[in-house]
């Protein structure tokens, strides 16, 4: 990656995206500077990780589970059942490794780059606030005319949390739930953020400097963002063939909307309102992220829901294309 600053002649740019050129002019660039970034990031939700790990692996072991159990399955460490914590502290403790990496992560930015954090999250002079909010209400409402609809028709897999087996009666959980929504509405958009500058933002930018094109850095961060994620519960209990292709579908999809819009407005809306929406309101058996919703379901069948996905992806595609008149694609390439 090139050293370069502001005042790089227009010539030496080999961009017409302005987002692209936006992580190009502003700041430095230096290879040791991304190492030196994303090690930062790495140390900061690790920091946070080591701090809870020792008194989760001790009440895991007071529930019964041994170290092995423990080596073989991590993912017991944030499992609320398993600890048999409240599910909001465990939330909170699964979103605080994202707080402490953003620190990380925006001290390299800040002191080793010099850039204008603003530079990698949008092509223009400020982050356009109407296109993410646009976004998240499109995709939110599709997540929730999608549930109502799955309730309404297979009530035998979802129902609203609490309802007893018999009687019919309901207990819900208000005060959970509540104190879910307010530390998803708090933390999210620093986990959402955070996964949304790194790999559809910063990285994208950076090896687009490497490949002087935007193509290649979206393929290669797609696969960053699955790989990511192959620690999730759901690839243990589903196969990763499945969910890598979906998280690295997810990555292209959202990878290519930012360098068509030239900026991150509209993938970081949508990934906000999928984490956010669907976790408000359905709680999986094997999802990464439990809290007080509003729906639990007892069966998941991947392959149908990758279906839904990409309908959902291509209509959310169509909206924004119609309404912010999208024509040159050739964005995505350079």
């Amino acid at each position: 990656m090139d050293d370069t600053t502001e005042d790089i002649p227009q010539k030496k740019i080999p961009f017409n995206n302005l987002y692209l050129i936006s992580g190009l002019v502003h700041g430095f660039n230096k290879s040791w500077m991304y190492v030196f970034t994303i090690l930062l990031l790495v140390f900061g939700y690790l920091l946070f990780q080591s701090a809870v790990v020792s008194p989760l692996v001790n009440i895991l072991m007071e529930n019964g589970y041994s170290m092995t159990d423990i080596t073989k399955n991590a993912n017991l460490l944030f499992d609320a059942d398993a600890l048999k914590l409240d599910r909001n502290i465990v939330l909170l403790l699964e979103l605080g490794m994202f707080v402490f990496g953003f620190i990380g992560f925006y001290v390299g930015v800040r002191f080793f780059h010099h850039k204008l954090f603003t530079s990698i999250l949008t092509g223009y002079e400020t982050f356009r606030y109407k296109r993410f909010l646009f976004a998240f209400f499109v995709w939110g409402l599709l997540l929730v005319c999608l549930v109502l609809t799955e309730y309404f028709l297979f009530p035998a897999e979802i129902s609203i949390q609490g309802k007893e087996a018999l009687g019919g009666g309901i207990e819900f959980n208000y005060t959970g739930f509540f104190i879910s929504l307010l530390i998803m509405v708090v933390f999210m958009p620093i986990q959402t953020g955070l996964e949304e500058v790194v790999f559809r933002g910063y990285l994208i930018q950076g090896l687009s400097q490497v490949f002087k094109n935007g193509y290649v850095p979206l393929i290669l961060t797609s696969v960053l963002f699955g790989l990511a994620h192959m620690s999730n519960p759901e690839v243990k209990a589903y196969g990763w063939p499945i969910m890598l292709t979906y998280f690295c579908g997810f990555a292209l999809f959202m990878g290519a909307i930012t360098l068509i819009d030239e900026g991150l407005e509209l993938a970081f809306g949508i990934h906000f309102a999928n984490n956010i929406v669907s976790s408000v309101l359905v709680s999986t058996p094997n999802s990464v992220i439990k809290t007080y919703s509003v729906f639990e379901t007892t069966a998941q069948d991947p392959y149908s829901e990758m279906g839904t996905w990409l309908i959902l992806a291509v209509v959310t595609f169509g909206i924004f294309w119609f309404k912010y008149e999208w024509k040159n694609f050739s964005l995505i390439i350079k």
